[in-house]
C-alpha cells in the first residue's frame, strides 16, 4: 500500500493533514451543537445522537490520531475507516444534517486505504452521503426506492470517477518524476563522464607533449655524442699531432687538412641537428604562448607595438604545423622590421577553427605591390628569400598563404594549416 503521507504532489501532504486530523473533530463538534439546537426538547433522542458524536470521534481518536503507525496498514485502517463509515450512515438515518459529516469521511476514503481498496470505502461514504439527502424519499413504495437508488448513483459514480481520475494523475506526476529524475542523474553522469574525458584526454596529451620532449632530447643527445663530440674529439687529436710534426711540413699539412676535414663534417653535422630541433619558444609551451612571447621580444627590440590575439578552442597541433605558423610569424616580423621601418603597429590573430588554424599578420606600414613581385623564386639579389620560404613551409604541410599589400597601405599575410594535417610531402 502506498503511505498517504506522500501520495500527490509536494505540498499535497501539508494541505491535506488537516483534513484528516482537525477538521474531522470539527465538524463532530458542529454536528453535536446543531443537535443540541435542534434536539433541545427530546432530551432521549439528543443524549443517543451526542453519544453517536462522541462515538465517532472516540473512533477516530483510537484508530487514527493516537495510532500514527497504523496509518500505513491496510486491516486497521480498513476497519477504522468501516466502523467510521458505520456511524456516519447511523447518525444520518436518526437525524439528515448528519450528512454535512460526509466530506469528512471521504477525505479518510481517498487518503489513507489506497487504489483500488479506496473504491469500496468511497462508495460507502457516497451511500451515507445520498441517505442524507434522500431523507424525504418515501423508500417503501416502487417509485420511492427507484429515487433512493438514483441518489445513491449520482453520489456513487461522480466520487468514484474523481478517484480513478486521481490515481491517474497521481501515476503520471509519480511518472513524470521517475523520468526527472533519471534524465538527471543520466545529466549527472554524462557531465561526470565528460569531465573524466577532458581530464584524461588533457593528461594524455600532456604526457604525448613531455614523452615527445624526452624522446627528442634523448635523440639529440645521441646525435651530439655520436657526431659532435666525436668529431671534436678527432679534431683535437689531429692538432696535436700537427703541433708534434712541427718539424715535418708534409705531416704537419696531412694532419691540418685533416682536422679541417673534421671541423666542416662536424659544423655539418651541427647544421643538420640544429635544424631538427624545434624552436626554443615551442618548448617551453603551447603554440599562442609561443607567438605572444616571439611578438613580445620583437616589440621590445624594435619598439613598435604587437598585439597577439587568439580566438577559438586552443588546441595542440602537430610538431610540424606549430613550427610552421611560428616560423611564418618570425619571418613576418623580421619582414616588418626590415621593410617596414615607418610601420607604427603591428597585430597577430591566431584562429582556431572548427577544421583549420590560422595565423594573420598585418602592418600599417608602406606596403608593396603584391602583383609585382614573383612568389614562386627570389629574386636576384636574395629579395624576397623569406616570403617564398614561408610560402614553402606552409604548403609543404598541404595549407595556403596568401599576401595582400598595396603601396601605403600596409601589409597582410595570412597562413592556413588544416586542423590535422597531412604529412609533409617530399
Amino acid at each position: 500500500m502506498q503511505s498517504w503521507q506522500v501520495r500527490g504532489p509536494a505540498g499535497w501532504e501539508q494541505w491535506s493533514r488537516p483534513m484528516v486530523t482537525v477538521v474531522p473533530y470539527a465538524l463532530l463538534a458542529v454536528m453535536a451543537a446543531l443537535t443540541v439546537v435542534f434536539e433541545h426538547d427530546q432530551p432521549g433522542s439528543l443524549a443517543i445522537d451526542l453519544v453517536l458524536c462522541v462515538g465517532a470521534g472516540g473512533w477516530s481518536l483510537a484508530f487514527f490520531t493516537l495510532h500514527p503507525a497504523w496509518r500505513d496498514r491496510i486491516g486497521p485502517m480498513s476497519v477504522f475507516l468501516a466502523g467510521l463509515i458505520l456511524f456516519g450512515l447511523i447518525m444520518v438515518l436518526r437525524n439528515p444534517w448528519f450528512g454535512f459529516y460526509t466530506p469528512a469521511l471521504y477525505f479518510y476514503a481517498y487518503r489513507i486505504i489506497g487504489w483500488p481498496r479506496e473504491l469500496y470505502f468511497i462508495a460507502g461514504v457516497a451511500v451515507v452521503a445520498g441517505t442524507a439527502q434522500a431523507a424525504g424519499v418515501d423508500v417503501g413504495s416502487w417509485l420511492g426506492g427507484l429515487e433512493y437508488l438514483a441518489i445513491l448513483a449520482v453520489n456513487i459514480v461522480p466520487m468514484c470517477l474523481v478517484a480513478w481520475i486521481g490515481e491517474v494523475a497521481s501515476r503520471d506526476y509519480a511518472s513524470r518524476e521517475a523520468a526527472l529524475r533519471e534524465a538527471r542523474e543520466a545529466r549527472e553522469r554524462l557531465e561526470a563522464a565528460l569531465a573524466e574525458n577532458a581530464a584524461l584526454q588533457e593528461e594524455l596529451v600532456e604526457q604525448a607533449r613531455t614523452s615527445g620532449v624526452l624522446d627528442e632530447r634523448s635523440r639529440m643527445a645521441r646525435e651530439i655524442h655520436d657526431t659532435l663530440a666525436q668529431g671534436l674529439t678527432g679534431i683535437v687529436t689531429q692538432l696535436q699531432a700537427a703541433e708534434a710534426a712541427a718539424d715535418d711540413p708534409a705531416g704537419w699539412r696531412r694532419h691540418h687538412e685533416a682536422a679541417t676535414a673534421l671541423a666542416r663534417e662536424s659544423l655539418t653535422e651541427a647544421r643538420r641537428s640544429v635544424n631538427e630541433l624545434r624552436p626554443e619558444p615551442l618548448e617551453a609551451g603551447r603554440l599562442a604562448d609561443a607567438i605572444t612571447e616571439v611578438a613580445a621580444r620583437w616589440s621590445a627590440r624594435h619598439d613598435v607595438p604587437a598585439q597577439v590575439t587568439v580566438t577559438g578552442q586552443t588546441r595542440a597541433m602537430r610538431p610540424q604545423a606549430e613550427v610552421a605558423l611560428l616560423r611564418t610569424a618570425q619571418e613576418a616580423l623580421a619582414n616588418v622590421a626590415k621593410h617596414a621601418p615607418t610601420a607604427t603597429r603591428v597585430g597577430l590573430t591566431l584562429s582556431y577553427m572548427d577544421q583549420e588554424t590560422a595565423l594573420d599578420i598585418r602592418d600599417d606600414g608602406p606596403g608593396f605591390d603584391v602583383h609585382g613581385f614573383d612568389l614562386d623564386r627570389p629574386s636576384r639579389n636574395g629579395q624576397g628569400f623569406g616570403l617564398v620560404a614561408m610560402r614553402q613551409r606552409i604548403e609543404a604541410l598541404a595549407g595556403t598563404l596568401q599576401i595582400e599589400s598595396e603601396a601605403g597601405g600596409g601589409t597582410g599575410i595570412s597562413a592556413c594549416l588544416h586542423a590535422e594535417s597531412p604529412e609533409v610531402r617530399s
